[in-house]
């Protein structure tokens, strides 16, 4: 292997090894040590790869951003009746949570910070979803409300469970096992609370 792979390798690593630990074990405030304690290499390697633990937060942030805008895009350019987006856009953000139970409460963390913040919607789309939630409630497949309202149902209720897990994990008596299969389960609960029909 050359030298250049071997880097990129240990640079791989370590940001893979960071993600674990803030979107999967939800160590958010994880110090570069155990970063690197966790990837099995020497902390200087950290900074020599991405010159300080905010650099590499940032990366870590810009990938999340990059998860959350793949999941938006369904909504987004999907040519499909709008209850199937929102399925396919529930089973995307389930799917997410799965693998990284953590993420949301993540990027609400570093947003809350000042850190890094990125809009993932723009204004236009934004509002054709508003529209497009308006024209499914006076066809009678949703319950009237703002839209907005529309949207933070959905939102919290795919982002509370893993918002928090460990609490309901901790006091229900269940185990990671048990709950993702909690988890894996809501696409059908969801979709049966924001439709009528």
């Amino acid at each position: 292997m050359s030298n250049q792979a071997k880097k990129d390798q240990t640079q791989e690593l370590i940001k893979e090894t960071a993600k674990n630990l803030f979107f999967v074990k939800g160590k958010f405030d994880a110090t570069t040590q155990e970063i690197a304690d966790a990837a099995g290499v020497n902390r200087t390697l950290i900074n020599y790869y991405f010159r300080s633990r905010d650099k590499l937060i940032q990366i870590i942030f810009d990938e999340a951003q990059k998860v959350e805008q793949e999941k938006s895009k369904i909504i987004q350019n999907a040519d499909l009746p709008f209850k199937e987006k929102i399925s396919k856009f529930i089973e995307g953000s389930l799917a997410t949570s799965l693998q990284y139970p953590y993420l949301e409460t993540y990027i609400v963390s570093q947003i809350n910070k000042g850190t890094c913040h990125q809009r993932e919607i723009e204004e236009d789309i934004l509002n054709q979803m508003y529209r497009d939630i308006e024209k499914e409630m006076e066809l009678g497949n949703i319950e009237k409300m703002a839209p907005v309202q529309f949207i933070l149902n959905m939102v919290s209720l795919l982002v509370f469970p893993s918002a928090i897990r460990p609490l309901f994990m901790e006091n229900l008596m269940i185990s990671d096992e048990e709950y993702d299969k909690i988890i894996s389960e809501r696409k059908g609960i969801i979709i049966s609370m924001l439709f009528k029909n």
